[in-house]
């Protein structure tokens, strides 16, 4: 797998190598957004599924642009990359997304408005970023992430994830629901949170 393209993007947290992988979907790239600083032991790895409302537009009733501007930061400083993976909405889209918000509003979690809507709780895959640190010669990480479905996917792909760095946003009373659905998620077995 080779990038479509690839090119030098300075950002508030330093200087990135921004590499485009075909997604599918020509206008909708995957991307990667890797330092150009070296690490001194295993890159530190964010795997980020897009999230136009919370990355764009700081909406409060998620944690994912907070979670995106923290992993710039931390990779920034500790060298590696963020991967930026276009699966909107858990993986159903940004339209569907927005009919599971008016769901959510009527007292449904994520994946129940999901469900409702005839879709997974959870399309995400993860697959694709292993393939993406595999053509940066990366074959063992730091992975900064809380679901393990994101180490389940990497390691089938052959990448060896040495440790699991947790991210952690703060709670509001946008995202507080939001919040503990994914906590249950992960606890009650359910992956893909």
């Amino acid at each position: 797998m080779k990038p479509l393209v690839q090119t030098r993007l300075p950002t508030e947290h330093g200087d990135f190598d921004v590499l485009a992988f075909d997604s599918g979907v020509e206008a909708q790239p995957h991307l990667v957004l890797k330092t150009q600083r070296v690490p001194d032991g295993p890159p530190l790895v964010r795997v980020h599924s897009e999230c136009w409302t919370g990355d764009v537009v700081g909406s409060l009733r998620c944690d994912c642009g907070p979670q995106l501007d923290a992993s710039m930061v931390q990779v920034a400083k500790a060298g590696g990359a963020v991967i930026y993976l276009r699966q909107e909405g858990r993986g159903i889209g940004l339209i569907e997304k927005l009919k599971a918000y008016n769901l959510q509003d009527e007292g449904m979690d994520t994946f129940q408005a999901n469900e409702s809507l005839g879709h997974q709780r959870d399309a995400r895959k993860f697959d694709m970023a292993g393939a993406m640190l595999t053509h940066l010669g990366w074959h063992e990480v730091r992975l900064l992430t809380n679901n393990p479905d994101k180490v389940y996917d990497l390691e089938q792909e052959g990448i060896n994830v040495l440790e699991v760095v947790p991210i952690e946003m703060a709670v509001n009373e946008h995202n507080e629901h939001y919040l503990k659905a994914k906590a249950r998620e992960v606890q009650g077995g359910h992956s893909r949170t």
